[in-house]
């Protein structure tokens, strides 16, 4: 079977690339499921209940988050009653939401879908790798995917490698730069460092290029808002061998589309 996993969207830009972009790659691809970050989903920061439900109209699955989970104080309002959103496993243990979940499909796979955050560059939280090897043991399901919001490269490759062979993929999420590394580990387990960004193509981050600019030149603070024009969708395809509970391949997505 296939995921599609979409890097971090970033507001109403990333948004649109969803609705005018995901429909089409699933039916190309004959996708059967699919997984995005959302935590920049509203606004460029953050998540709301509207706008997780219309990305979830789109043709989403399960919306991941990251380190921006509680930008939007609304989503304390929402995120214990929505079982396809998770936030980071390794948070401490009474937070609010779920690190991770069990999904069954109609034909009766079920799949396991887990949020970790990094530590390097990142909050002080749970060490992700013992936090997913103490919890693997409890996902029954056909196969484990893991997306893991991280800045540090190192920590990412670490990771995937640690569980290879262990779960079907490994996917970073958070530097909203897609990477070129995509790959199956010798023992089974599909990995890419980062997905990349889905949303404003003239961007910096997803941001107005603009506002970042004159941040970075002046250290002054700065509003950034989402940039607007053609947006992209990015991320990878997994095909998985349900004989297994590994993957077969892995697939680099970037697709473009032009605000007409």
């Amino acid at each position: 079977m296939k995921l599609l996993l979409i890097g971090d969207i970033v507001g109403r830009a990333g948004r649109r690339a969803v609705r005018e972009l995901l429909p089409e790659i699933k039916e190309e691809e004959e996708i059967d499921f699919v997984i995005a970050n959302g935590e920049n989903a509203a606004g460029g920061f953050g998540l709301t209940k509207k706008v997780a439900q219309e990305l979830y109209g789109y043709g989403i699955d399960v919306l991941t988050m990251g380190n921006h989970t509680w930008d939007n104080k609304a989503i304390f309002n929402f995120i214990d009653d929505d079982s396809n959103l998770i936030r980071p496993y390794n948070y401490p243990p009474g937070t609010p939401g779920r690190g991770y979940g069990i999904y069954e499909l109609e034909s009766g796979i079920k799949i396991g879908v887990v949020n970790l955050l990094g530590r390097i560059f990142m909050d002080n939280v749970d060490c992700p790798f013992r936090s997913l090897e103490e919890l693997l043991p409890d996902i029954k399901a056909d196969f484990t995917v893991v997306d893991f919001h991280a800045e540090a490269t190192s920590e990412k490759i670490g990771l995937g490698r640690y569980f290879d062979g262990e779960v079907a993929a490994v996917f970073g999420t958070h530097t909203h730069v897609q990477t070129a590394d995509e790959k199956v580990f010798s023992q089974g387990t599909a990995y890419i460092t980062d997905l990349g960004l889905t949303g404003g193509v003239e961007s910096i981050l997803g941001m107005k290029e603009k506002e970042v600019l004159k941040k970075l030149t002046t250290q002054l603070p700065q509003r950034f808002s989402v940039a607007t024009g053609d947006t992209q969708l990015t991320g990878a395809i997994v095909d998985i061998n349900l004989e297994t509970g590994l993957a077969n391949s892995i697939t680099r997505v970037r697709e473009i589309h032009l605000n007409q």
